[in-house]
């Protein structure tokens, strides 16, 4: 089994899934790996941002491309075992997040329930049961805990225990609780993202999400990550690091699809728009075509709707109009340019502006600064990601200020 498990990450990593195209930035690999399997080809544009009057308009994965714009990144790997009563309460994000990449904007914490259960909570919300096979993600990184029974609090870690074993090799193997049996086994660990200026994923994702358990035929998807993750762990082989980053981000990539599928009907917001069939194509369009001079005409003509009917809907799903969301995207694009190195001009070009000045103009009232006075910040905070682990939770003594006392040991 251990074999086959090992040729199956060989052969992805071979095939380019998990390293993405050659060419491509680190932080872009995830991206790059699900355009290669989304199926669904690039636009054909013309270096002038525009297409043959013969040509029809191609659409892009949305989600992929706003993952890749905003660099999600796998950032530490944890492998947790733990003995009731134990209790684990995760550090605030400010603590945890220059730690792992300095620079980013945006922390999301996850838990996979290997073997056993535990309890998890946002801070003063009520607890959530994870059993074995199940991952609970915390998109906002707030304050939680996880532990062997409800209501169990912790002593919160300091800067001291972070900065102990900042820079250790991933996984890091972290133990709780007493000497009795095993209660749960968790891999845990962290991503972490672009927030500015314009990221439509996180400001419409709840800040908990749990998935994983029994779903149809398709259930096993999480128990594979489990098995690859738990044998990059145990191996610690040369690249594992890389592989173990890669891991999270698809595991969170399927976690937010699950999410997708599984929002009624009458839910609105940016995810709810991808699974829409208008605003979906629509979002689709001008993601695969940002340059391009679109209208609220011509996207409708190609959507097939009525010009008003499409921006009725758009906006009651997304809560914009659709020019006022393309101009914001495209600042993000822009960010994102301007962060890798590349001058005024060509992202002014790449982004469909006709000069810097207009560009600029535009940069400054949607994001509140130049496109210069962007980049300046950008670079004195550590841009790009520089990736070092952090503790998942407080590795010092912890109180449980219920019953019992949990002192993980390493």
């Amino acid at each position: 089994m251990r074999k086959r498990l090992r040729g199956a990450v060989i052969a992805l990593l071979q095939s380019g899934l998990f390293l993405g195209q050659m060419g491509l930035k680190a932080n872009d690999q995830t991206s790059a790996m699900l355009d290669i399997t989304s199926g669904i080809g690039e636009a054909s544009v013309w270096p002038n941002g525009q297409r043959s009057s013969s040509e029809k308009p191609m659409g892009a994965d949305a989600l992929s491309e706003v993952l890749k714009t905003v660099r999600l990144t796998g950032a530490a790997f944890f492998d947790v075992a733990a003995k009731a009563p134990w209790v684990a309460e995760s550090p605030a994000r400010e603590m945890i997040l220059p730690k792992i990449l300095p620079g980013a904007e945006h922390l999301i914490a996850y838990h996979v329930v290997t073997e056993g259960r535990c309890f998890a909570n946002i801070i003063g919300e009520a607890p959530i049961t994870v059993e074995a096979g199940e991952v609970i993600v915390f998109t906002k990184c707030d304050p939680h805990v996880l532990a062997s029974s409800p209501g169990m609090r912790a002593d919160p870690a300091g800067p001291n225990a972070i900065d102990a074993i900042a820079g250790s090799q991933l996984p890091f193997f972290v133990n709780y609780g007493g000497d009795g049996p095993y209660s749960a086994k968790l891999v845990c660990g962290y991503l972490a993202c672009d927030a500015r200026p314009f990221n439509p994923l996180l400001d419409h994702l709840p800040p908990v999400i749990k998935s994983g358990g029994s779903r149809g035929g398709d259930a096993p998807w999480l128990g594979q990550f489990m098995r690859f993750a738990v044998m990059e762990s145990a191996d610690k082989r040369a690249g594992g690091e890389s592989v173990l980053a890669r891991l999270s981000e698809l595991m969170f990539i399927e976690v937010i699809r699950r999410h997708l599928e599984a929002l009624p009907p009458e839910r609105a917001g940016w995810l709810a728009g991808l699974r829409d069939p208008f605003v979906g194509k629509a979002l689709s369009l001008m993601h695969a075509d940002p340059a391009r001079g679109w209208t609220i005409d011509e996207l409708a003509k190609d959507v097939g709707q009525s010009r008003s009917v499409l921006a009725e809907r758009f906006a009651s799903l997304i809560g914009s109009p659709p020019m006022h969301y393309l101009a914001h995207w495209r600042m993000q694009m822009a960010a994102g340019l301007l962060s890798g190195g590349a001058n005024i001009a060509t992202v002014a070009a790449e982004i469909g502006y006709g000069s810097e000045a207009s560009f600029s103009r535009a940069f400054k009232k949607m994001v509140g600064v130049p496109p210069s006075t962007w980049n300046r910040r950008r670079q004195s905070h550590g841009q790009p990601f520089d990736q070092r682990p952090a503790p998942p939770f407080a590795l010092t003594a912890k109180r449980a200020k219920r019953s019992g006392v949990a002192k993980p040991s390493a």
